[in-house]
C-alpha cells in the first residue's frame, strides 16, 4: 500500500516530458496527489505557482527546471532522484540497499537515453527551433536510430533477461519504478520513430513484453485512457519528424 503522504507535481501542464515518468509512479500505486501546473490559477496554483516556487527567495532548496515533487515539508528535484525517493514509499522498489541503489542506477541509464532522444530534434541549441537545425538533427539522428538506441536497448534487454528473479521485470520479481519507465520510454519511441522501432521491436521481445504488461496493469490502463494522460504532441521529448525516422 502507498503511504499516507499527499504529493504535489510541478511539471509543465502541456507536455508529458520527464514529468510523465513520476506521473506512471505515482498513478500506479495510487497515491494521492496534484499536478499542481494543471490547475487553475484561480485556485492558488497553475504554472504561476510551480515558477514562484522556483525561487531561492520562497524555496531554500529550489530546482534549476522542473519536474519537482513536494511530500510534506520536503521538496525534490530531478527526475531519477524524485524516484529514489518515491520508489521505497510506493513500494515500487525492493527493500534492500543494492537493489535501491541499482534502480537508481538504471533510472539514470533511463535519463541519459531521454537526453539523447531530445537531442536528435535539437541538437544544436534547445533555444532554436527545429526548422533552424534541420541538417544537424538529421545526422544526429541517423546516428541515434542506427547505431545509440539499438545499444541501449541491447542493454536493458539483457538486463531483463539476467534478472534471477523474473523473466518479465528487470529488477526483483515484481513491477518496479524503472518498468514504468521503460514502458514510457517504448510508448514514445513508438510515437516518434515508428519505423525504426517496427524494425527493431522484434529483436526486443522482453522490452516489449514488459511495455505489454504495464499498460494492462489496471491503474495505469485506466490512466492511460484518462485526461489525466497528456497525448504525445510536438513540444515534448518524444517528436514525430517523419524525415527523422528512417
Amino acid at each position: 500500500m502507498p503511504d499516507k503522504l499527499y504529493y504535489k507535481l510541478y511539471y509543465w501542464p502541456t507536455i508529458q516530458g520527464r514529468g510523465e515518468f513520476i506521473r506512471l509512479a505515482l498513478e500506479q500505486a495510487g497515491a494521492s496527489y496534484t499536478d499542481v501546473a494543471r490547475r487553475s490559477e484561480r485556485s492558488g496554483m497553475g504554472v504561476p505557482a510551480m515558477l514562484r516556487l522556483m525561487e531561492n527567495t520562497i524555496n531554500p532548496l529550489p530546482s534549476f527546471a522542473p519536474p519537482f515533487l513536494q511530500a510534506g515539508d520536503v521538496c525534490i528535484g530531478q527526475t531519477a532522484n524524485i524516484l529514489l525517493f518515491l520508489g521505497p514509499r510506493l513500494n515500487l522498489v525492493p527493500e534492500d540497499e543494492a537493489s535501491r541503489l541499482w534502480a537508481h542506477q538504471l533510472q539514470l541509464t533511463i535519463a541519459d537515453l531521454v537526453t539523447e532522444v531530445h537531442d536528435t530534434h535539437h541538437p544544436v541549441a534547445s533555444g532554436l527551433y527545429y526548422k533552424d537545425q534541420k541538417p544537424e538533427a538529421l545526422l544526429r539522428a541517423t546516428d541515434f536510430t542506427g547505431a545509440r538506441l539499438p545499444k541501449f536497448l541491447d542493454y536493458f534487454e539483457s538486463i531483463i533477461t539476467s534478472n534471477p528473479h523474473s523473466d518479465t521485470y528487470l529488477i526483483g520479481d515484481k513491477l518496479s519504478y524503472v518498468d514504468l519507465s521503460l514502458f514510457q520510454i517504448i510508448a514514445g519511441l513508438r510515437y516518434a520513430f515508428p519505423k525504426t522501432m517496427k524494425r527493431l521491436s522484434p529483436t526486443y521481445p522482453r522490452l516489449i513484453a514488459l511495455h505489454q504488461q504495464v499498460a494492462t496493469q489496471p491503474r495505469i490502463a485506466r490512466y492511460l485512457a484518462s485526461s489525466r494522460r497528456i497525448a504525445f504532441n510536438q513540444q515534448g521529448i518524444f517528436r514525430r519528424y517523419p524525415e527523422l525516422d528512417r
